[in-house]
């Protein structure tokens, strides 16, 4: 076996609602271009905020607790929008209204994985909450990502309604909030 046959292996561990983690994502995907053996890329389950409610929250109310009134959220949204241009990401961060609990999305990146569409999907969930300013939260949106993905939306309705793999995922993002 030759080093060109070996499967480099990248767990990322990450949450969709990570402006971050969108321009990471992006950049790794760029550094992929010139790998020339093949590539395993598994998405890992983060929340930043496991406390916001199902149901989410109204986004520009969280960022002033989060952030203050000093200007300090629209400094950060500058550089965050110049390094989004750099890498393709055209962030909107005015079209956000809801900061969503990710629970529900990090089950659907979970489930894409066997279809072979994890990527695909993570990307769109990105998408759909920094470019059209969508809420990831909801899981009319998440079946209709799921679907544009190519999986089977009445599946993945009747997963997020059953409440399936929520604890396997909670206890994954326990595990990585654990190691830091």
């Amino acid at each position: 076996m030759t080093e060109a046959d070996q499967v480099l292996t990248i767990d990322i561990v990450s949450d969709v609602v990570c402006p971050w983690c969108y321009v990471g994502e992006k950049r790794l995907e760029e550094a992929l271009k010139d790998e020339a053996g093949p590539v395993v890329v598994r998405w890992r389950p983060y929340q930043l905020d496991p406390t916001i409610p199902e149901g989410g929250l109204d986004r520009a109310e969280y960022m002033e607790k989060k952030f203050g009134k000093s200007g300090r959220l629209q400094s950060v949204h500058d550089n965050l929008t110049r390094l989004g241009a750099q890498v393709g990401v055209p962030f909107a961060f005015d079209k956000i209204k809801r900061s969503p609990n990710t629970l529900d999305a990090h089950r659907l990146i979970r489930w894409a994985a066997p279809a072979g569409v994890q990527a695909e999907v993570a990307d769109r969930l990105f998408k759909a909450y920094f470019v059209e300013g969508r809420d990831i939260g909801d899981r009319k949106v998440l079946v209709e990502i799921a679907s544009d993905c190519g999986l089977d939306a009445g599946e993945v309705e009747k997963l997020l309604a059953d409440g399936a793999d929520s604890e396997l995922v909670r206890q994954e993002i326990e595990q990585a909030q654990a190691m830091g």
